[in-house]
């Protein structure tokens, strides 16, 4: 079974986002702290990370650019940030897609099939 990390400060999104994946056969862990997502990485093997860009501690687009120094896992950037500068950043950064808030958690689910 596939493990997703969800790095998300909105708890009401982040279960959300966990109910589905899980309801769709995925385990998942859920860190609401930008510094708490290397030391997730580093404790068991991920196979997705949902990413939040707006995180107390780091933001998304720095722990983006640190993921692909380190780790060769889909990265799917989950944020409000809607502007095309934002977008653009995001996947400049490595990021392999982009979904903004609000999102279809079952569009979501199914991004993230396509990218496993």
């Amino acid at each position: 079974m596939e493990t997703i990390l969800i790095v998300e400060d909105d708890r009401k999104i982040a279960e959300l986002e966990r109910d589905y994946l899980e309801s769709s056969g995925y385990r998942t862990v859920i860190v609401e702290n930008g510094l708490e997502v290397i030391p997730a990485l580093k404790r068991q093997p991920f196979d997705l990370v949902l990413l939040d860009v707006m995180l107390p501690g780091k933001s998304g687009y720095d722990i983006c650019r640190r993921l692909r120094e380190e780790w060769d896992i889909p990265v799917l950037m989950v944020t409000a940030r809607t502007e095309g500068v934002d977008v653009i950043r995001g996947l400049g950064l490595g990021a392999d897609d982009y979904i903004t808030k609000p999102f279809d958690p079952a569009q979501l689910v199914a991004r993230v099939k396509a990218h496993l």
